[in-house]
């Protein structure tokens, strides 16, 4: 059966402001960082909240909306999160399980598998992806496009997290496996990318990099 339908009615904006409004945009998301240097000073919950409810929007295959943010701001959970994760990147810095090209890929942005900013920042939000779901009656049902709707509300929560005035990154420990069992998570679920939540410390520095030209990312046919 269809879905009910509502107007649909965005005021159309005079040319000038929309470009303004999109400059603007730009201008903030190009002064976005990834961030591993944070405060300790709280974050009020409802800002995380919100960041979660505007990820939520976006679209997603067959509106299943398969996402689960899971956030903990509790000493306990940070301390497991860093200390399992570490461990995976140890092995990865270490152990020879990063090929040598993607080792030489990260030499310059200074990283290596010291994580302590997921034991101290207020807060860690993990975003994880849902294969399925089990209705009430026991029925599973498949979820559409998975990785590319969930990969879109990642891109939203970053871009809410940064307009508000916080600092994250988008930390991937390889593999990721030990989440789904750290956070207790039920089988349907994957994770897919950790968040820690903070203002930036005081002495925060970030590499100076360079985004591509627009020559690089567009092309018109």
């Amino acid at each position: 059966m269809p879905l009910p339908t509502i107007p649909y009615r965005p005021p159309r904006l005079p040319e000038d402001e929309m470009r303004r409004r999109g400059g603007d945009f730009l201008a903030e998301m190009d002064r976005r960082r990834s961030v591993r240097m944070f405060s300790t000073d709280p974050v009020p919950r409802d800002l995380v909240e919100l960041a979660v409810r505007t990820a939520s929007t976006a679209p997603s295959g067959a509106h299943m909306q398969p996402w689960t943010f899971v956030i903990s701001g509790k000493p306990e959970v940070k301390r497991r999160i860093r200390l399992a994760a570490e461990e995976e990147e140890r092995i990865n810095y270490q152990g020879g399980r990063l090929p040598a090209h993607w080792r030489a890929a990260l030499e310059p942005l200074g990283t290596d598998w010291h994580k302590p900013y997921l034991e101290t920042v207020p807060w860690i939000v993990v975003l994880f992806e849902q294969r399925y779901r089990v209705g009430a009656d026991g029925v599973r049902r498949h979820h559409y496009y998975v990785k590319e709707s969930v990969g879109i509300a990642a891109g939203l929560f970053l871009a809410a997290i940064h307009h508000m005035g916080l600092a994250t990154l988008t930390h991937t420990p390889s593999p990721m496996a030990f989440l789904t069992g750290l956070l207790r998570r039920p089988e349907n679920e994957r994770p897919m990318c950790l968040f820690p939540i903070g203002y930036p410390a005081a002495d925060c520095m970030v590499p100076d990099l360079a985004r591509k030209p627009l020559s690089e990312v567009m092309v018109e046919v």
